[in-house]
């Protein structure tokens, strides 16, 4: 049996006929860049997120970079980031030319660990921007409880829990802003590239708005520096669509990680996903961590069954930063997950049989 790590087109099919229309609209509308699409799509995501204000954007890192543009992070500035996040989180720190701050995280959860943020934390530091991993949110409780003590910006990296719930408030909600990203093989994508920004400050909500079309709110006026990072019309009409189903869709990705969970609960040599909040997981994706993980994934993938490593290389050990003081051994648990996870096939309309066969094949190499 062939198990594809993430089928996109089995989330697509019952919806086709539905993003054929959105798709079809804005060609006869033939309006593709800041329409109403995207309006009408800022308002929805906003409403589901539970935030005054959404701004679409061109994808998850521009977000991020916008963000801190718009509190002003910039030379001489100190951010906190996780350790073993996607190298995106690090990369929009660079860009402001602000210095990152990496803390390790809970190996149980893979999340920033807030009991050693504060170690970081110095006259220096303007924000912390914990990265919400795998579908399961951070400890937004005790990471807020710090950044009001010592008046830090919080900014959520919600790129992989969109949907996720803590004490009635979604994901993205909690900081001064969230950031996300619609790649196609988030728990919302689109199908190319965007993101958006949630934020309840009106002032962020203008200047990220204005950054986000070269500076200008008015056609060829120009107020600021600004980018060219954009949401486009047909996205933001498939995101439309696509946004009615997520919490379906995420409750299916719950469903499926039950299910992992029930079939490996015998099999003591995996580690799997750990919910260490009270927030609702979303399972962006099935996390397990294994000290036999390289000959463990060549045994699943002779079985047919196609996994991914999340993530194979820490940013600290990447080469774009090699210049930055810490080398091997500088964070061990962020070194530790990436040589011991797993990420196993997870996606809404994954069939029974396929589940129970990447069950069943996950114990037969550790019996």
């Amino acid at each position: 049996m062939k198990v594809p790590y993430i089928d996109l087109k089995a989330g697509h099919d019952h919806i086709k006929g539905e993003i054929h229309e959105a798709i079809s609209r804005v060609v006869e509308n033939s309006w593709y860049i800041l329409g109403e699409e995207v309006s009408t799509f800022e308002k929805a995501y906003a409403d589901y997120s539970g935030t005054k204000y959404a701004i679409g954007v061109g994808n998850g890192l521009d977000a991020i970079s916008l963000i801190l543009k718009a509190v002003g992070i910039g030379h001489g500035d100190e951010v906190i980031v996780p350790s073993n996040t996607y190298i995106a989180t690090w990369m929009a720190v660079s860009g402001t030319g602000a210095t990152i701050v990496p803390v390790e995280p809970d190996i149980r959860s893979g999340n920033i660990d807030p009991l050693a943020i504060e170690t970081k934390i110095n006259r220096k530091t303007k924000a912390i921007l914990p990265v919400h991993l795998h579908g399961c949110m951070a400890d937004m409780a005790a990471i807020k409880k710090i950044a009001e003590k010592h008046r830090l910006f919080v900014i959520e990296d919600n790129a992989q829990a969109q949907g996720a719930i803590l004490d009635g408030k979604k994901s993205g909600s909690f900081g001064i802003a969230g950031a996300t990203s619609f790649y196609p093989g988030k728990n919302l994508g689109c199908m190319g590239d965007g993101g958006a920004v949630t934020t309840d400050d009106e002032e962020i909500y203008k200047k990220i708005k204005r950054y986000r079309n070269y500076g200008s709110d008015i056609k060829y006026v120009h107020e600021v520096l600004g980018v060219n990072s954009r949401l486009d019309e047909i996205q933001a009409a498939i995101l439309k669509v696509k946004l009615k189903y997520l919490d379906d869709w995420n409750d299916k990705r719950r469903k499926i990680a039950e299910k992992y969970n029930a079939l490996l609960s015998g099999c003591e040599q995996v580690i799997t996903p750990e919910n260490i909040s009270d927030a609702s997981m979303v399972h962006h994706i099935y996390r397990i961590r294994t000290t036999q993980r390289d000959k463990f994934r060549l045994h699943l993938e002779n079985k047919g069954i196609q996994t991914l490593i999340h993530y194979p290389i820490p940013p600290h050990l990447q080469k774009a930063y090699e210049h930055l003081p810490f080398g091997k051994g500088a964070f061990p648990i962020a070194e530790e997950l990436a040589t011991t996870s797993l990420s196993l096939p997870l996606y809404p309309f994954m069939e029974e049989d396929k589940i129970a066969y990447v069950g069943e094949s996950v114990v037969s190499f550790f019996e």
